[in-house]
């Protein structure tokens, strides 16, 4: 029998869910603006295992922007979401996979990356938010155009 208490657990780990995948859909379609639906202010982030920053989730989103800037086909799905409650908040580790594109369809430069996103998540009023990310790249797919860089 469904209790109040996991009726709840099913409802944070459905709105969980939609908060990473709101996360991809604000980074594959560039919608910066939306940053505070998913982080809370202040909120810290670690890119560096993808040669990126790490600190504010503001100053972080900033560098993606860059380095996603010479991409402009991007398709980032995350899966295999795994939620464990902790007091009042959560810890979350999912899957990434995330080609990215560039060029006429069919003769396409195309890169994937994959690996996890280790998520400290917590219960806004506004609803669960990221607090803290390290993203564990441990794929790459494809490779570089000769002469591209990462940016700072």
């Amino acid at each position: 029998m469904l209790t109040e208490d996991s009726l709840q657990e099913i409802a944070d780990r459905l709105a969980i869910q939609e908060l990473l995948y709101r996360y991809a859909d604000m980074v594959d379609s560039r919608d910066w603006e939306r940053i505070d639906e998913v982080f809370i202010e202040g909120a810290q982030l670690d890119y560096t295992s993808t040669g990126g920053a790490k600190g504010d989730a503001r100053e972080v989103m900033a560098w993606l922007d860059r380095a996603l800037e010479p991409w402009p086909i991007n398709l980032h799905c995350i899966s295999n979401v795994r939620v464990r409650f902790e007091g009042a908040g959560a810890v979350c580790r999912s899957a990434f996979h995330a080609p990215m594109a560039r060029g006429e369809l069919g003769a396409q430069n195309v890169i994937t990356n994959a690996g996890y996103y280790e998520d400290v998540l917590v219960r806004t009023a506004s609803g669960w938010r990221i607090q803290d990310r390290v993203c564990r790249q441990t794929l790459m797919q494809g490779e570089l155009p000769e002469g591209y860089e990462i940016p700072d």
